[in-house]
Formats: structure tokens, sequence, C-alpha cells
């Protein structure tokens, strides 16, 4: 099975956000950590445009799931 080629920074890209190193360093440290309770795509700082894309990334299990979970990941266990 192929891993998928989509890295966190074209997902940052794809949400309209910085996608350098340092600027997904920075929104990790502005928005982590979530709660255990929250899912990634109902965080409170997504647009509802960079919502929906998460929701249904996730929900056709795309090529962008790979990225939303290492991204959901990140948020999650930082602190």
């Amino acid at each position: 099975m192929e891993l998928s080629k989509i890295t966190l920074a074209h997902l940052f890209e794809q949400l309209g956000l910085a996608s350098d190193d340092k600027s997904i360093e920075a929104f990790a440290a502005e928005h982590s950590p979530l709660s255990r309770e929250v899912l990634l795509s109902d965080a409170a700082f997504w647009t509802p445009q960079q919502q929906q894309l998460l929701q249904e990334e996730l929900r056709k299990d795309a090529d962008w799931a790979y990225s939303i979970d290492e991204l959901n990941s990140l948020l999650h266990q930082r602190g």
C-alpha cells in the first residue's frame, strides 16, 4: 500500500493557511492542546469552509485523510 504523498504542508495550503514549517509549528502552538472531547473538524478556530473540507475528506477517506490524521494528532498531543 502506498502512503499518501499529501503532506501536512499540502493540507495547510488547501486550508488557505501558511504552510512553511515555522507557520505550521506556530499554528500548532496557538491551537493546542485540543480537548480529547473536541473533534479536529469541530474546533472553534476553523472557518466554515475549512471545517467542511476536513469533514468531507475524512468522510471520503480521501488522500487527505492521512495528513488530517497527522494534524489531529499534533493538536491533541501538545501541551
